[in-house]
């Protein structure tokens, strides 16, 4: 009689099962994973060593020229975001990256997304900020830029691999989203 009772103990109900179900089907599949993970590292190693590399190969002569009139390399420590936006507000440009590095990971893991690309934006994104926040952690709140783009005397401000991957994220998330929004108006007027 015992035994029983510990057999229907241990036996999952059938909101315990539903919620079970729910959940395996919400969590990344293990090549959604892969894709992730794998972007994610890449992504931060090849940030992390171009900045090592260049900055290294520079040394202090200032900038080389790679495609005269348009491209150059370049030391620039950047003590903001994007454009000089919030310079010198190292701890809280940090405290903004930790927390979009939770949501994009929670997004990642419990958003339920079946989409490679949306797993490839998110993985590009985690990358451009686990590097930028490296810098701001390890590099006294400065970020190490080296890529400057120009023409005569107009240049982009100068920006890095981490910046890039942020871009590529950020376009491949609002491609993402266009698609989802044209494939859900085409399935609603296949329906009427």
């Amino acid at each position: 009689m015992t035994e029983t009772k510990a057999e229907e103990n241990s036996a999952p109900s059938s909101f315990e099962r539903a919620f079970l179900k729910r959940l395996s089907c919400a969590l990344p599949d293990s090549k959604a994973h892969l894709i992730f993970w794998s972007l994610t590292l890449t992504g931060l190693a090849l940030d992390l060593w171009t900045k090592k590399a260049v900055f290294d190969w520079l040394g202090n002569h200032g900038n080389v020229s790679v495609i005269n009139g348009f491209l150059r390399l370049v030391r620039v420590l950047n003590n903001g975001a994007a454009f000089g936006v919030f310079a010198g507000k190292s701890y809280f440009l940090t405290a903004i990256s930790v927390i979009a590095l939770i949501v994009i990971l929670g997004v990642f893991l419990f958003s339920g997304t079946h989409n490679r690309l949306v797993h490839v934006a998110l993985g590009l994104f985690t990358a451009g900020i686990c590097g930028n926040l490296y810098d701001r952690i390890f590099n006294n709140g400065l970020v190490r830029d080296f890529i400057d783009v120009y023409y005569r005397d107009s240049h982009w401000p100068a920006f890095n691999v981490a910046d890039s991957l942020l871009c590529i994220g950020i376009g491949l998330l609002m491609i993402s989203t266009f698609l989802t929004e044209k494939s859900v108006q085409k399935h609603v007027q296949q329906q009427k």
